[in-house]
C-alpha cells in the first residue's frame, strides 16, 4: 500500500498521468513558441480584422449585381 493509504495504483493510471503531463507540457511549449513568434512580428495571433474593411458579406453582397434571385 502507499504511504496514504489508497493502495497501489495500476499501470494504466500512471500511464494516464503521464501522458495528461507531456500533452500539458508540450500545449505550454507551443503557446511559448507561438507568443515568441508572433512578438517577433509586433503583433497580436490571430490577427484582429481591420475594422474599415467591409464584412465578407458586403464584399460578396453585391457581386450578384444585387437581385433577389
Amino acid at each position: 500500500m502507499d504511504s496514504d493509504g489508497q493502495g497501489a495504483r495500476s499501470l494504466r493510471e500512471m500511464e494516464e498521468e503521464a501522458i495528461e503531463e507531456a500533452r500539458e507540457i508540450a500545449r505550454k511549449r507551443l503557446q511559448q513558441k507561438l507568443q515568441e513568434e508572433a512578438n517577433r512580428y509586433g503583433g497580436v495571433f490571430p490577427p484582429q480584422p481591420k475594422k474599415d474593411l467591409a464584412s465578407a458579406k458586403d464584399a460578396y453582397g453585391d457581386a450578384d449585381g444585387g437581385g433577389d434571385g
